[in-house]
């Protein structure tokens, strides 16, 4: 029997030492052909084992889950317009706090010093201060001075639009990149960049920016000596900087990482935090207010001595508590533009996982022999693939002009085709559009109904007030539970 087992027993360790050679792990081979990853001599192909993605400045991890999205008070306001229904948010990341008046002070200088001859530019940046006039106040001291004056510098900045907001997310995420690029020394910091030098995150992923070489440039596996530029796949540079979508601001706001039992939701919220009303309920804190409201008609901060929030207008962005998730203000200061294009009935019909309204598909627009082409500002031209706001917008019958199917190709390529806002007059209804966005929150200027997340505005995406502000947001890549 020992001889007839011995054969067996030497063909098995040799199964087993043969699947060993393309076994792979993480150490540079790869499991399905045996050839080494990063070695010149195999071709060079290259491969990062063990990705993890780096927090972006200013942000915090939101881990995603299922939670009930829409109002969880009564609709005082009558607007059936974000009826509860149980959705999934994939893990993120989203600021910490508000944008401030330094950070976009500091955008501005930036402008101004890689732009100093585009005054047209500089001023599409500029807050509008005149947001803070009113007719009947006194509101001068903060039109001339909430923006630039150091003591409002940790102060929100408003008087900022949804379109400026966007541009401002574009920027952060390219300056990130650079100083990455810079810190790891594949570039050498460089001031005197303009025009179309001037980095970019998508650019320089496409090889159209070419900066300076820093002191450790990336290596080319695939030349001996030879390097090259950072590439998507090397996981280096992070995701863009982008404002939430609405369900990702709620469910941050919400913060119920912290009422959960194991899979059970111990309690539900109105606001960010525990109980039905906006005191601290905690016996050190007791009745200290939780948000920068209003509490009642005309009062903005409560009695001299005894101020309720403290605050007659905006306040510092890290002041009161945070969330569970570690956010502050979530509720009150300011209110918060979001990604998505406001519909009444949008509840009605989206996406179970992650969803959105205000998908725009484009593509890079490339000219006659096929190279990618730039504006003055070094940003890669985008051509509109599919606009689908509108997707399954009303009823059936509002899509239909001169008895044609308004998803014909005929119809697709009229762009005067007519919406559910639009009357057979062909006036547009002045107030819903598609360039009507979002706003949560709830502000210095709110009464307590508008603190809870699941309450919603909305607001041409050009226009700003003194109430609205934003925050920025970022896509988690890979495992939810960010290693965890």
């Amino acid at each position: 029997m020992r001889l007839k087992l011995i054969p067996l027993l030497a063909i098995s360790l040799l199964l087993l030492g043969s699947c060993s050679l393309f076994k792979g792990k993480d150490n540079g081979t790869s499991s399905t052909t045996g050839w080494a990853y990063n070695d010149p001599d195999n071709g060079g192909f290259e491969y990062q084992a063990g990705y993890h993605q780096e927090t972006g400045p200013g942000l915090v991890f939101i881990k995603g889950g299922t939670f009930t999205m829409g109002r969880v008070e009564q609709d005082v306001m009558y607007d059936w317009n974000n009826t509860p229904r149980r959705v999934t948010v994939a893990s993120f990341y989203m600021d910490e706090t508000e944008v401030r008046n330094i950070d976009w002070r500091e955008y501005l200088y930036w402008i101004k010093r890689v732009y100093p001859d585009d005054k047209k530019k500089y001023n599409e940046a500029l807050p509008d201060s005149l947001v803070w006039r009113d007719e009947l106040a006194y509101n001068e001291p903060y039109l001339e001075n909430y923006f630039r004056h150091p003591a409002y510098s940790n102060y929100p900045v408003v008087g900022v639009s949804w379109v400026q907001a966007t541009q401002y997310c574009k920027w952060r995420t390219d300056r990130v990149n650079e100083r990455i690029l810079i810190n790891e020394g594949v570039l050498t910091d460089d001031l005197s960049q303009k025009g179309q030098s001037v980095f970019t995150t998508e650019s320089y992923l496409n090889g159209l920016y070419q900066g300076v070489e820093g002191d450790n440039p990336m290596k080319d596996y695939s030349k001996d000596g030879a390097t090259r530029h950072v590439k998507q796949s090397d996981g280096l540079l992070l995701p863009n900087y982008r404002l939430p979508t609405e369900a990702e601001w709620e469910y941050a706001a919400l913060g119920l990482v912290g009422n959960t039992d194991g899979e059970l939701l111990t309690d539900r919220r109105i606001y960010p935090w525990n109980g039905n009303q906006i005191r601290n309920t905690q016996k050190k804190y007791r009745g200290e207010m939780m948000a920068n409201s209003v509490r009642g008609r005309g009062d903005m901060m409560g009695m001299a001595g005894a101020l309720n929030d403290g605050y007659d207008i905006t306040a510092p962005v890290t002041s009161f508590w945070p969330n569970d998730y570690g956010l502050y203000c979530m509720a009150g200061n300011v209110n918060e533009w979001v990604q998505d294009v406001y519909r009444p009935a949008a509840t009605q019909d989206e996406a179970e996982f992650q969803p959105f309204r205000g998908n725009v598909y484009t593509k890079y627009k490339r000219d006659a022999d096929g190279n990618l082409m730039r504006d003055d500002y070094g940003r890669l031209i985008v051509d509109t693939v599919a606009n689908v706001k509108n997707f399954r917008d009303g009823d059936y019958q509002s899509r239909i002009e001169d008895s044609e199917d308004w998803n014909s190709e005929t119809s697709k390529a009229d762009s005067t085709s007519k919406n559910m806002y639009e009357t057979n007059a062909g006036q547009f209804a002045p107030r819903i559009t598609d360039n009507v966005r979002v706003y949560k929150g709830g502000s210095w200027k709110d009464r307590p109904y508008w603190l809870s997340p699941g309450a919603r505005r909305y607001m041409d995406q050009n226009k700003a007030t003194d109430d609205i502000g934003f925050r920025c947001a970022m896509t988690h890549l890979g495992s939810p539970s960010n290693g965890d």
